[in-house]
């Protein structure tokens, strides 16, 4: 071949090459998934739209540079069975990773510790089946409850993470919790500028969880 033919035959293989690169390239600049299954704390409690903590938390990931989604799986009221039993239809669509924040009502109601422990157990054993990075948030009990059932229930949380080697936030209401600034008239779930500083505390946190997926996939998901 030779002359413009071979010159054009040339450029038309490396164009299509160029095109196939492009196009592996954009796969991988797919955003990562994240999904946050929760209670009211998650879900945005009587706040305004965009500002309950996964719209808060994407928002601040992608100001870092992370191309990150971050659904909102939270719902008002719900026990650790709760999320349990919604844990298999929550992930019939894929996620790179997964924050778990759920248990803060079964303490409320004083529920069996055994039954949290066994339901937070499961949901983290079917996530990782599913090959999802997770990060575990922990809650505490309130301490009217007692002493012993507070120790016990605030245990769950390292004590699963440890198991089965997840990532692990150690409050989710870190620096909010009894700040009347920070909380709704009802003091228990924290108005806009409490979700700023749970977002704030919990960012570094996200931040490993993303890194842990990006060792896990091989791309690099950053814009």
């Amino acid at each position: 071949m030779t002359g413009w033919g071979g010159v054009n035959a040339i450029w038309l293989i490396l164009a299509v090459f160029l095109t196939g690169i492009n196009g592996i390239e954009a796969a991988g600049a797919k955003p990562i998934k994240i999904l946050a299954i929760g209670t009211s704390l998650t879900q945005g409690y009587n706040l305004p739209p965009g500002t309950d903590f996964t719209a808060v938390l994407q928002a601040k990931l992608k100001a870092a540079g992370r191309d990150a989604v971050v659904i909102n799986a939270g719902v008002s009221g719900d026990t650790s069975a709760g999320g349990l039993a919604r844990v298999d239809w929550t992930l019939a669509e894929h996620f790179d990773g997964a924050i778990v924040e759920l248990g803060s009502n079964d303490a409320l109601r004083g529920l069996d510790v055994a039954q949290t422990r066994s339901n937070l157990d499961a949901i983290l054993v079917k996530l990782k089946a599913r090959g999802i990075v997770v990060l575990l948030t922990g809650m505490k009990a309130p301490r009217n409850l007692g002493p012993e059932y507070g120790l016990a229930f605030d245990a769950i949380y390292p004590e699963l993470a440890k198991k089965h080697d997840v990532l692990f936030y150690p409050f989710f209401l870190e620096g909010v919790a009894a700040n009347l600034k920070l909380n709704q008239a009802d003091g228990i779930h924290p108005n806009e500028q409490g979700t700023q500083v749970i977002v704030r505390g919990m960012l570094p946190f996200v931040q490993k969880l993303i890194e842990r997926i990006q060792a896990k996939t091989g791309f690099t998901v950053t814009q």
